[in-house]
């Protein structure tokens, strides 16, 4: 079968990603927020983003449901289509990354392969996982879309946690437990991390 691709050739821009990271005043990255549903990942990678804002970085959340509205309409919840979903949103935010932002994908992203493909996308550095981690019970408990209570019901086919599997990360660089610390404090700990590393700065040498 001929490769539809092999006849493709990338573009290269005339800037460069030190010219973004210098106009910018600030590297790139992707966050990748990932756990059960309810656990918290897209109130995190919101107010993440915020305060990434109050910082002057340029930033952008690529939330799961926000996605499935447009670029990944066509897309249902079976291993496959979940692969695919996540190769799409890998891709975009590899743009974003590229283009010297902030990308923040709020994703349950429940298989570790599918993960990994992402990250192997991606520089070193460039890719930051976090794990989002809180217990089902107390994701059921909150169930914010009423989701979990559908699932049960049969309501919900592959459904991360009840009907199909949630692959926990085994390397994540973070690890933040919603349920013994509140929202201010985990996004302490995400701007720490990135403040020790500096993500949120730019200096000319080390981009």
């Amino acid at each position: 079968m001929t490769n539809p691709t092999r006849n493709i050739v990338w573009q290269e821009t005339k800037v460069s990603r030190e010219d973004r990271y210098r106009l910018n005043n600030h590297r790139s990255c992707l966050l990748w927020f990932t756990g059960l549903s309810g656990a918290g990942k897209s109130s995190l990678a919101t107010a993440v983003e915020k305060e990434l804002y109050s910082y002057g970085i340029r930033s952008y959340v690529l939330d799961g449901d926000n996605i499935r509205h447009g670029l990944n309409s066509n897309l249902g919840f079976t291993p496959e289509d979940r692969k695919e979903n996540i190769r799409r949103i890998g891709e975009v935010s590899r743009l974003f990354v590229d283009a010297g932002l902030f990308a923040l994908t709020a994703i349950i992203s429940p298989y570790r392969e599918d993960r990994q493909m992402v990250r192997e996308r991606f520089a070193k550095g460039e890719f930051i996982e976090i794990y989002v981690k809180c217990p089902l019970e107390v994701c059921e408990m909150r169930d914010p879309k009423g989701l979990y209570k559908k699932a049960r019901r049969g309501e919900i086919q592959n459904f991360t946690g009840i009907s199909a599997p949630y692959e926990e990360p085994l390397q994540p660089e973070i690890v933040v437990e919603t349920d013994k610390q509140t929202l201010e404090q985990s996004v302490a700990q995400v701007i720490q991390y990135l403040k020790e590393r500096h993500y949120l700065d730019y200096i000319q040498g080390e981009g």
